[in-house]
């Protein structure tokens, strides 16, 4: 009888929920595909033998003693497609990762390639035969021995705490509170259904529940079988995880640093919820699931949490937290002005304020969002909660936009009002004429900025004419309540400001946008822009590169087109990929957008200011947002993301009280430049409950890191329309490797209690090694061109001779860098392992391998020397020779990195730097040459690629020789950790290996 078995479609009595679940199905036998080096499959029927001590497969022309694998000769349980047969050409595309798994056995390390039905079937053979495999070789106290598991005892405790009358039975009540105690997100009917069926089952119905039934009951509800999964994996006992285990989980999988015994032990005390595991230093499944629950393992990065960018660094260069209408609390023209918006708006960190004064009815200004609505705010009241609250979630400078609709008188009390009021927190300082950039935020902190028009120094009286500002009129026109006339043949509207007013703007002075080459000449460093989502919008599309360049030294203000009346929101990538600092939202709407704005803003502590990527601040470097591929001199990256599994998913709003079955999905996209923008999801969970498995692989090319975001959305699958469930948005830079729980939100951005996605994350340059993919022949594979990053002609002879000495250089530092990239995916993939292991996990792998061999290690790490050699003592297998050689590629071609690194870095920043010294002199010898026009900017845009492309290859040089060292490091900490090493000291601090590469200066 043919069988699978499946997590997510098992009836509700064969749940896997331990490694004796796994082994019972083994015991029964399903069909796999057995995958032959020919690339061809054939279905058999697999099955454990009765005494567990080996794996049969039938129909087979082999005779039955051949057609088995002995447990005791199985060296390794991959999963997923990590042999060369299975990674082959004719079979990647035919079967997704998840459902394939390897079993490498025998002195010649060969390997049986299986592909099951489901990623379900997968977990239970693999983690069924890791299992035997562990205690075929270690024999301790065997399952079923009679000695009751960690688990078992913790639950028995718990329940005889409970058992207050000492009966040995307590009341259902009682036991479905308490496991909803121990797992908050359950629901309480899923878990009295449960006592029902396992009543019914043992014939003991009632109102009260034994102890060996409410055991049960845990087991059944509260194991997560992916996270056992993981246990089993990592533990070497299969039980719970000891402190070398988890240890291990800790640097390898989760990339943690510095991870010591004793930290290890402290998360056992914090989350292990049995005492006898607290004293034995044991982690079992409901510890291990709790700790992967928890702040500690968060995706967040913790170091984000705080302020961890340089904020010494002018105003310019940092993206500001901006509001627009930021008292309004519904929409644009039926919206209640309401003070409260200011609270929430300050409250996450918002560092601009937009005020639009009008004439009050009292003689006083006050403040509306539009002339209709139904009531006003009297600017008074405004100052006093600014003053208020300005500074509770961050210390960082607040810009209040000041846009002036009241009357001159008017005006004076309102400037009285704010002086009054705020007092010292006031900027009022005249900015600083010989300096060229803004002040940083660390210099003004603590400090309000008033942004708005300035009188021209021409003008002597207590008031006078300025031009006004295009932002605002376009409602007051719409709703009749226009009072100034535009003037004839068009041009710039002209309003009355009063001295007082003027006197208060010091570093933000508003000024109407001309041009980008009249502001190049003419606009002064505390001078900045408007302009109208519209009008940002041409610019980023046709002159992305001089709106960046503008960016540098100029801070601009987006605000939202008039036309959006019902206060949705832009997208505000489309503006920070060309460096506009203040893009104006409607806090007051939820959505996308904001979930953009308010996930971006969340790395740098929720201060209200991000630091933009340095290619966007370096005086001269050469960046256009509307890439379409890799930057010069930024690394490209690839983001691996495994959607796993859901928890405690909430219905959608609005799906009443219909009892209907939520069929979720994920959604994973990246915004950022046009080239990273993309969206992969996951199939559909079926009849999932409110708990789903999706176990789907997804991948993403990141070309600008520091500008891209991660959301993902979890949507009910609907024939009518997919409804929105839940979100959670993170920047790039922000995400934390390794399995980690995403802390779902509701559409406002409100966290959603207990409901969470589990995925794994890895990250890996680009190139992952400089592979191609593999087309048809493997001879084809030597082809590959490599591609090399060159500088471009200006056409000024001299500067284009300087250039011309790095083109030997630059091409050195691709080979050094390509040629460790690709040794080290040839090691990773022999080992069994994908591009984005680390050298830890290489190690590791080959000594279990070798632990697994009857004999002692037949290859041993000689830890002596600062470049590892890994020596065969006596014959060895043809995989671990294969393995022995890649190695000594992969050491060979990274000692030559280390070696060579300085001095080709070297060439590259002297190179820079000669270019850079012509850029002082460029206009001069633009002149000199005749250069105008389309030529000139040729010229221009030809210096800029050149400077940034040096300064970048020195970078990435630099990058790739640490990783080199830490390489190394890992060796010879693995090496000694896993008993393959010898003649080992300590191993040696990356640092002492060889002297880091100055950094480049920007």
């Amino acid at each position: 009888k043919k069988k699978t078995v499946s997590f997510s479609s098992m009836p509700n009595d064969r749940k896997i929920n331990s490694t004796a679940a796994c082994i019972s199905l083994m015991l029964e036998g399903c069909e796999l595909k057995k995958v032959r080096s020919n690339s061809r499959m054939y279905s058999r029927f697999f099955v454990l033998d009765a005494d567990m001590r080996s794996v049969r497969w039938e129909p087979s022309k082999k005779d039955s003693e051949k057609a088995k694998i002995e447990i005791k000769s199985v060296k390794e349980v991959r999963v997923g497609k990590k042999t060369p047969v299975l990674r082959s050409n004719g079979l990647s595309d035919q079967f997704p990762d998840e459902c394939a798994f390897s079993i490498i056995y025998g002195d010649n390390y060969e390997s049986l390639d299986l592909v099951a039905s489901s990623a379900d079937v997968v977990s239970a053979w693999v983690m069924g035969l890791r299992y035997l495999v562990s205690y075929g070789k270690h024999s301790p106290e065997a399952p079923g021995t009679g000695h009751p598991s960690l688990r078992t005892s913790w639950i028995s405790s718990v329940f005889d705490l409970a058992d207050l009358e000492k009966s040995g039975r307590i009341p259902v009540s009682r036991a479905v509170q308490l496991i909803k105690a121990l797992n908050p997100g359950m629901k309480t009917s899923t878990i009295e259904l449960k006592f029902k069926e396992l009543q019914k089952a043992s014939e003991r119905p009632g109102t009260e529940v034994a102890c060996d039934l409410f055991v049960e009951a845990y087991c059944e509800l509260c194991t997560r079988p992916e996270i056992f999964f993981l246990l089993v994996q990592f533990s070497s006992n299969k039980e719970y995880l000891g402190v070398k285990d988890l240890l291990i989980f800790l640097e390898v999988e989760q990339g943690m640093e510095g991870v010591t015994e004793e930290k290890c032990l402290e998360i056992i005390s914090k989350y292990e919820p049995s005492k006898e595991g607290r004293e034995k230093g044991y982690l079992a499944i409901d510890g291990f699931t709790r700790y992967l629950l928890s702040a500690d393992c968060s995706i967040f990065d913790p170091q984000h949490r705080k302020v961890c960018q340089d904020m010494a660094q002018p105003l310019s260069h940092y993206y500001i937290s901006s509001a627009h209408s930021a008292c309004l609390l519904e929409d644009n023209f039926w919206g209640r002005s309401d003070i409260s918006g200011y609270i929430s708006a300050l409250g996450l960190g918002c560092r601009s304020i937009e005020l639009v004064l009008w004439d009050g009815p009292e003689g006083e200004p006050v403040v509306y969002t539009s002339p209709s609505a139904a009531s006003c705010v009297p600017f008074r009241a405004v100052v006093g909660l600014i003053d208020q609250h300005a500074f509770t979630a961050s210390a960082y400078p607040l810009i209040l936009c000041l846009v002036v609709r009241c009357s001159a008188p008017q005006q004076r009390l309102a400037a009285q009002c704010l002086r009054k009021t705020l007092g010292e927190k006031l900027y009022l300082e005249p900015p600083n004429p010989v300096a060229s950039y803004l002040p940083s935020p660390e210099e003004l902190k603590g400090r309000i900025l008033i942004k708005g028009k300035k009188l021209p120094p021409t003008c002597e009286d207590s008031e006078g004419e300025v031009s006004d500002e295009e932002e605002g009129w376009e409602l007051a026109r719409r709703l009749g309540q226009e009072d100034r006339e535009a003037p004839e043949g068009g041009g710039l509207r002209r309003v009355r400001l009063s001295r007082e007013l003027s006197e208060l703007v010091s570093l933000c002075q508003a000024v109407p946008f001309q041009d980008f080459e009249s502001s190049r000449r003419g606009q002064r460093y505390w001078e900045m822009c408007s302009f109208s989502e519209v009008e940002a919008g041409r610019f980023a599309n046709e002159c992305p590169a001089e709106l960046v360049s503008y960016n540098k030294r100029f801070l601009s203000r987006i605000y939202p087109s008039p036309m959006r009346i019902d206060a949705s929101n832009m997208n505000p990538q489309d503006f920070w990929k060309c460096g506009c600092q203040m893009v104006a939202m409607n806090y007051q709407t939820p959505g996308l957008m904001m979930d953009l704005n308010a996930g971006w803003f969340r790395q740098n502590g929720a201060c209200g200011y991000v630091l933009r990527p340095a290619i966007m601040r370096e005086e001269v470097s050469y960046f256009s947002a509307n890439a379409k591929d890799s930057l010069p001199g930024v690394p490209a990256q690839l983001l691996h993301l495994k959607v796993i599994s859901g928890q405690n998913l909430p219905k959608p709003k609005g799906s009443g009280a219909k009892g209907e079955v939520v069929e979720p999905y994920v959604c994973a996209e990246i915004h950022g430049i046009p080239a990273d923008c993309a969206e992969h999801r996951t199939k559909t969970a079926l009849q999932s409950g409110d708990n789903p498995i999706f176990d789907e692989s997804l991948e993403f090319q990141i070309n600008l890191p520091e500008l891209a975001v991660l959301r993902f959305v979890v949507l009910d699958d609907d024939y009518i329309g997919d409804e929105f469930i839940a979100q959670y948005t993170i920047p790039f830079e922000c995400l934390q490797p390794g399995y980690r729980h995403v802390p779902l939100q509701s559409l406002a951005g409100e966290p959603l209690p207990h409901a969470t996605l589990f995925v794994h994350v890895a990250i890996t340059d680009r190139r992952g090694g400089g592979k191609g993919h593999r087309r048809g022949l493997a001879g084809r594979r030597g082809r590959r061109v490599r591609e090399y990053t060159s500088t471009k002609a200006t056409g000024i002879k001299a500067i284009d001779e300087v250039f011309r000495t790095a083109t030997q250089p630059l091409r050195e530092a691709t080979d050094l860098r390509e040629n460790v990239q690709n040794a080290l995916v040839s090691f990773k993939e022999l080992c069994g392992l994908t591009p984005a292991a680390n050298m830890k996990q290489c190690i590791l792998t080959v000594s279990t391998w070798l632990l697994h061999s009857d004999s002692a290690p037949s290859v041993t790490l000689n830890l002596a020397e600062q470049y590892p050699p890994m020596e065969a003592q006596g014959p060895i297998p043809d995989l671990l020779r294969k393995v022995l050689t890649a190695y000594e590629t992969m050491i060979q071609t990274s000692r030559t990195l280390i070696e060579s690194a300085d001095a080709v870095y070297g060439k590259l920043i002297q190179a820079q730097q000669a270019g850079m010294d012509f850029h002082k002199e460029l206009h001069r010898i633009e002149t000199k040459e005749g250069l105008r026009g389309r030529k000139l900017q040729k010229a221009l845009e030809s210096f800029a690629w050149n400077i940034t492309v040096l300064k970048g290859q020195a970078d990435l040089l630099k990058h790739a020789k640490a990783e080199a060292l830490d390489n190394l490091w890992q060796i010879h900490n693995a090496g000694q950790s896993c008993g393959i090493g010898r003649n080992g000291s300590a191993s040696p601090e990356p640092s002492r290996l060889q002297a880091p590469l100055e950094p480049i200066p920007e």
